[in-house]
């Protein structure tokens, strides 16, 4: 379990980070999106001791990660600028993940370069951004760290080899108990992928929740009834958003998708249709409820 409180970090004291507080259970793939320059990447750091906070805490599995060798041999991280040694191979690359990794997996590093037609021989300089950031990520897993820390997962990654990365992310977490936490500025990437999701917002977790909840409690509708109405008309039920053109309304509501319907049906209504949300309409709408404009967030 990875536990941080009341984090904070600035540079040249610009606030990055600002009383973060944050609980990542264990066997999950927790997503982190933000805008640009939201503190992404300097919380994955912070959690993998590379860079110091100012103040708050950090414990992964209830230790400090700071000058913690064997803690770290527990987690791995692909940060978003990718380094590698100039005159490796991808091969070269993943002996110098071995010497580091006690627990990792050199026949199932050949499969993950096998799937990909990676040629594990090539010179990784040599290599297209999004083919580098494959390496990197096979040799990431290949280490079977209890956590492993993905910065812009698939930057560069064309989709059809993204969509093949995502199945193996998953089968990793599900087949051998892995804690994987990835950051994005894009939802959609991540909304098929992981278990839960954080808002990182003028730094802070603004919003956070577990996608199963968020997809099965909200939804659309589009409703038209005998006589006039107004939002007011539905006031009996938790309503996010509404809007109505014409004699048809569209409406956003939060709460038991079968109760709404049966008391929805109570009006009669002319028209009643269930629409499913998109991940990123539901963070738009929640954003909505609290005051804020989620495509400034993300």
């Amino acid at each position: 379990m990875i536990e941080i409180q009341g984090l904070t970090k600035a540079y040249e004291r610009k606030p990055v980070l600002k009383d973060l507080n944050c609980t990542i259970e264990d066997n999950c793939i927790y997503g982190l999106v933000g805008a640009n320059g939201a503190g992404k990447s300097t919380l994955l750091r912070i959690i993998n001791g590379i860079f110091i906070p100012d103040s708050g805490s950090i414990k992964i599995d209830g230790n400090s990660v700071i000058d913690n060798e064997s803690l770290k041999q527990k987690m791995v991280f692909v940060p978003d600028d990718l380094f590698f040694y100039q005159s490796y191979t991808l091969l070269d690359t993943a002996k110098y993940y071995e010497a580091l990794y006690p627990k990792f997996d050199m026949s199932y590093f050949s499969k993950l370069a096998k799937t990909l037609k990676l040629d594990v021989n090539r010179k990784i300089h040599t290599l297209s951004k999004g083919m580098k950031r494959q390496c990197a990520l096979i040799c990431a897993l290949a280490t079977n760290a209890d956590y492993m820390f993905f910065d812009e997962t698939f930057d560069g990654v064309d989709p059809v080899i993204r969509s093949v990365l995502k199945k193996i992310i998953a089968k990793q977490m599900e087949e051998k108990g892995t804690t994987i936490i990835m950051t994005s500025h894009n939802l959609r990437e991540l909304e098929d992928l992981c278990d839960n999701l954080g808002l990182l917002y003028q730094g802070g977790i603004l919003f956070e929740s577990d996608i199963d909840t968020l997809k099965t409690e909200m939804f659309k509708v589009q409703i038209s009834l005998n006589e006039d109405f107004d939002k007011s008309t539905f006031n009996h039920l938790d309503v996010l958003s509404f809007k109505k053109q014409g004699s048809v309304a569209t409406i956003i509501i939060k709460g038991d998708p079968e109760k709404s319907k049966q008391q929805l049906q109570k009006l009669k209504p002319l028209i009643l249709d269930f629409l499913p949300l998109t991940l990123e309409e539901i963070f738009i709408y929640e954003m909505e409820v609290l005051g804020y404009e989620f495509n400034k967030m993300v």
